[in-house]
């Protein structure tokens, strides 16, 4: 991963929520909102919470009495999250490292993240962190894209930029958000980190929009693909936007599309 694929910035935490989150997190959001609250937790933490889809679906699950504590690294997220998050005396926002947590030892009984592990530039020390705030037998719940095959919309804009810029092709989507797809992998590096009970699901769902421009603009302007576009030449957003709409429409059709988006669910215990 990049030094560049960390850095939210700008307009992009404004465009990463009015277009990825529906395009392909709301589903996932959900899900593992629904396994979070299965377990009850009194004290949870939220890593990479990103724009906050996850936090606006698991707030009104918790019990009451539960303390919330929701993070990301990037603190145009964290304030991007917070604002759309009606005032909770029980949710704390802090701008915080998943590699360095400023928590104490077995503080919280579930830490949770949502497509951030593809992120953490070293992630043995992000695990051990994680369980370093667990308390003993808890959860660490989280998820993470399988290969960008599986993910068609993602692997249909990766393929039409490198047709754009052939020389010198865009790959953050299949570099870092699909980077980190190989199961045996993941399970071993949680082992190592002294997780065990081990769980992997891998989950299809659909991916839909009212046209083929919303998945283009989505990608090309609300993840950090956007940064790797305007480095290659400099005002070629909008074209590289359109050209990756028209093979959108090309191959899906020009009303409303829907393609498969796959991903890994991983439950361990501390």
């Amino acid at each position: 991963m990049l030094e560049t694929d960390k850095e939210f910035a700008g307009s992009i935490p404004e465009n990463y929520d009015r277009y990825m989150v529906p395009l392909i997190f709301e589903p996932y959001a959900a899900d593992i909102a629904r396994r979070a609250a299965s377990l009850s937790p009194s004290a949870v933490l939220e890593t990479a919470a990103g724009s906050g889809v996850v936090t606006r679906a698991l707030a009104p699950r918790l019990p009451r009495s539960a303390s919330y504590i929701v993070t990301d690294l990037n603190q145009p997220m964290v304030d991007y999250a917070a604002s759309r998050q009606p005032p909770v005396p029980r949710i704390k926002w802090r701008q915080a490292d998943a590699l360095a947590l400023p928590f104490e030892n077995a503080a919280f009984d579930l830490v949770f993240c949502q497509f951030g592990a593809m992120f953490f530039p070293d992630r043995a020390s992000g695990y051990r962190e994680a369980r370093r705030v667990l308390k003993p037998g808890g959860h660490f719940l989280f998820n993470v894209w399988d290969r960008i095959e599986e993910n068609i919309f993602a692997d249909d804009v990766t393929n039409a930029l490198a047709k754009i810029f052939p020389n010198d092709p865009p790959r953050f989507l299949a570099r870092t958000p699909h980077g980190y797809h190989d199961t045996a992998t993941i399970r071993n590096d949680l082992e190592e980190a002294g997780f065990s009970r081990v769980t992997i699901e891998t989950r299809a769902e659909q991916s839909r929009a009212s046209s083929p421009r919303l998945p283009a603009v989505a990608y090309c302007q609300g993840t950090l693909l956007r940064n790797e576009i305007e480095a290659r030449e400099a005002g070629k957003l909008d074209a590289a936007t359109d050209y990756v709409a028209s093979a959108l429409a090309d191959k899906h059709g020009r009303g409303e599309v829907a393609a498969k988006i796959q991903a890994h669910v991983i439950l361990a215990v501390a």
